[in-house]
């Protein structure tokens, strides 16, 4: 499985022959990144830096929602959550999806916004690769990030939804997050179920394509 990340939330996947892209992203945001065809794209929420479907040039599958639905041999589950610390009252509400493949299970947080629940907890399962936000003010800040960590226990870490020199939204870069941690830095990640490390590791992906 190779994985490439496009920046803010969008994770560009391989898996199986198949191309999956998470959250596409309005290019207004900052980033100057264009997206490459796909297969599947998820969208976690509505927000205009999550479902810029439009700027992918051809896709033939869009999921959404609390869903479990298999697509060219890939199991896709959407598993809701709030974007806020108040249930969706603020920010509203998004879908985390949880994606199974070459016996590997990745977890796309999306905007989360607030801990897991003990119901969200039983619901995700086993995650091997959690991609997860770290930047706070509209998603969980670094010291929520890591109590997240601590309660899926994965065995990869990517951060996510972050400050950078590209992203316009004002908001923590990783370094909060990956200070005093042990981490890699890396172009992408090209991974097998064989491959995972033992112990949590925190991968920091270079932007990509």
């Amino acid at each position: 499985m190779l994985i490439k990340w496009l920046g803010h939330s969008s994770f560009y996947i391989e898996t199986q022959g198949k191309k999956i892209l998470t959250d596409p992203y309005d290019p207004s945001i900052g980033y100057p990144k264009k997206f490459p065809p796909v297969d599947t794209i998820t969208v976690s929420h509505e927000h205009s830096d999550h479902n810029f479907i439009k700027g992918v040039p051809s896709y033939k599958n869009v999921v959404r929602g609390s869903i479990e639905k298999t697509i060219d041999g890939v199991k896709f589950k959407g598993i809701g959550a709030s974007h806020d610390n108040e249930k969706g009252l603020k920010r509203g509400l998004i879908t985390m999806f949880k994606i199974e493949s070459e016996g590997l299970s990745i977890l796309h947080l999306g905007d989360l916004g607030t801990l897991l629940s003990k119901d969200q907890l039983e619901s995700i399962g086993k995650v091997n690769i959690l991609m997860i936000p770290v930047g706070g003010v509209y998603t969980i800040d670094k010291t929520q990030a890591e109590k997240v960590v601590e309660q899926i226990s994965p065995n990869i870490v990517l951060p996510m939804h972050y400050k950078t020199e590209y992203l316009k939204f004002d908001i923590d870069p990783v370094d909060p997050f990956l200070k005093g941690k042990h981490y890699t830095e890396v172009d992408h990640l090209d991974i097998t179920k064989d491959t995972l490390p033992i112990e949590t590791q925190i991968i920091l992906l270079k932007l990509g394509l």
